[in-house]
């Protein structure tokens, strides 16, 4: 997740017009259900597939790092997402601390791993929220928000009393279990999830996770059922759907071609993909010689061709 330069845009992508964003049709009661709801899935905790049990309500510390409270490493428009995500004037993206998965090669890892971060009350972020949309940003961003879903979510619920009418992001590493993305049905418009394996023994090498791509694809489903293919307004800005980001890893070991085999036959084959090809070994990747290198331009051109023989034609190459 985070920033990416996109150089090619594969066009084509829908453009209408749209009633949005998708949370003001929710009720006040049933918005405080919602957060309910989400907060009892951390009591003990099972907000995400670790389901590791703690009772993060009550301060204990969860797998990812996480406990009683918020914990935000920055916020600000940024201008490198993807373009629709990004426009004129940037993403409203608001940083969470910590993560749910170990990415050795992580290269946001200060934030993700190491806790760089600060706490912060559900009214900050509300706050948050409102000073992003009066800088003209094209959309509220939460990067990294699984395990920051329910005080997200309360948040966000004083935002829109504050007059928040903004879509909102959710820029996630699409480790996510289906019971939490179904509380957050009519009030995310646009999903931006990684699909980073194909293989479940990379996963439990690389992100301490073997059941990741069972997870993920269930995840990645749940998401287009409630949002679908992306959609554009007329200046080009995504208003709804869904965004896929693959980060093409050395030598194949991502598994892209079975990825987006996926994503055609069982999603839809107009699936919107940003095909990232900035890896470059950070964090822990030393320890691991067979992706202690940069991304070579054979193989990004091998996950380009596997795309386009998937018949996936929409989304952003990086060369």
């Amino acid at each position: 997740m985070g920033a990416i330069p996109a150089d090619e845009a594969v066009r084509n992508l829908q453009v209408v017009n749209l009633d949005y964003p998708s949370y003001l049709r929710l009720s006040r009661k049933e918005f405080k259900t919602r957060i309910e709801r989400a907060f009892d899935l951390t009591s003990p905790c099972h907000l995400c597939p670790r389901e590791c049990g703690v009772d993060r309500l009550a301060g204990e510390i969860g797998f990812c790092g996480a406990g009683a409270h918020a914990v935000v490493s920055s916020y600000t428009p940024h201008p490198g997402e993807e373009p629709p995500l990004s426009g004129y004037h940037g993403s409203g993206t608001i940083f969470f601390t910590h993560c749910n998965l170990r990415c050795v090669f992580c290269q946001n890892y200060p934030i993700s791993q190491l806790g760089h971060g600060n706490e912060e009350t559900t009214e900050a972020l509300a706050d948050m929220m409102l000073s992003l949309e009066r800088r003209s940003c094209h959309n509220i961003n939460f990067v990294t928000p699984t395990h920051m879903m329910p005080w997200i979510l309360k948040g966000l619920y004083l935002a829109i009393e504050g007059g928040l009418r903004t879509p909102l992001v959710y820029n996630t590493g699409g480790y996510d279990t289906l019971e939490a993305l179904q509380i957050l049905d009519g009030i995310i418009d646009i999903y931006l999830p990684d699909m980073k394996y194909d293989d479940p023994e990379v996963a439990k090498k690389y992100s301490s996770a073997p059941d990741y791509p069972e997870v993920n694809r269930i995840a990645i489903k749940e998401m287009h059922r409630q949002v679908g293919e992306l959609v554009l307004d007329e200046e080009g800005i995504a208003i709804r759907g869904m965004i896929v980001r693959h980060l093409v890893l050395p030598k194949g070991l991502a598994g892209s071609e079975g990825i987006l085999n996926f994503l055609a036959r069982d999603v839809s084959p107009h699936t919107a993909v940003s095909l990232m090809a900035q890896y470059f070994p950070a964090y822990r990747a030393d320890e691991f010689p067979e992706i202690n290198e940069i991304l070579s331009r054979q193989d990004y051109q091998k996950a380009v061709l596997a795309m386009e023989r998937a018949g996936l034609d929409q989304g952003w190459r990086q060369r």
